[in-house]
């Protein structure tokens, strides 16, 4: 949960769980909050996300070029990503966190894969930014490449935040909330908004700073937990 109602997708998640016959939950928190809202059936299984990056990280350096594409090889950067409404569509909002982009540009390289959105945001609004690699989308593989070679991310995407937290690299959430408290209360990652000096400030703190990843806040085994849990129940032997 976001709690931010604004958000489509917390509207969908609270219809979907309020309709499932059993909810297979990543966290505590999670299970805590279906607990709160009065929804029965609630398993803690794990982050299903997990499994999948440990899986697929295995394979994306030798399906990706991405690194050597971009002439990124041994030099450090930062992984950005900026998409969500409440960030494209207030200019006040975007402007910030492209200013703080900006800055930090002018001393590690920012690397960003552009979303069609915030493209076209960008450029009707004319700004600019020339501290800024701007790449086109890229698909699976190439982000967990970039990810995994970057020295931290700063991004407002949900999923992101975790991907980042799964290849030991801190994360600076553009966002006013996250659904993923762990990873702040863990100080792997904190939340910035769109406030210039609050995300260079993080900048500051998480460039240098080691942290224990090895801390097991979304579950081990995933994937094989879940399945011991739904195939009585869909009548798997």
């Amino acid at each position: 949960r976001s709690f931010n109602r604004q958000m489509p997708e917390e509207i969908n998640r609270i219809v979907t769980d309020s309709i499932s016959d059993l909810l297979l939950c990543p966290t505590d928190t999670a299970v805590q909050n279906l607990k709160n809202e009065g929804v029965q059936n609630v398993i803690q299984c794990g982050d299903i996300m997990k499994d999948a990056v440990a899986f697929y990280g295995k394979f994306s350096a030798e399906k990706s070029t991405v690194i050597s594409d971009l002439n990124l090889t041994d030099i450090p950067f930062v992984l950005a990503t900026i998409h969500r409404q409440e960030n494209t569509d207030h200019l006040d909002n975007l402007s910030a966190i492209f200013n703080g982009l900006e800055t930090i540009g002018k001393d590690v390289k920012i690397v960003l894969p552009l979303h069609p959105r915030t493209k076209k945001i960008l450029q009707q609004r004319r700004l600019f930014h020339k501290n800024i690699l701007f790449i086109d989308p890229v698909g699976y593989f190439d982000m967990l490449e970039l990810i995994k070679n970057s020295i931290l991310v700063i991004t407002d995407s949900g999923g992101l935040q975790k991907e980042a937290f799964f290849n030991k690299k801190h994360c600076i959430i553009a966002r006013t909330e996250t659904e993923w408290v762990e990873l702040v209360q863990h100080d792997f990652a904190r939340i910035v908004g769109s406030d210039t000096k609050e995300m260079m400030d993080a900048f500051e703190y998480f460039r240098n700073k080691t942290s224990d990843f090895s801390i097991n806040l979304f579950g081990e085994n995933v994937g094989e937990t879940i399945y011991c849990q739904i195939k009585d129940l869909v009548g798997i032997n």
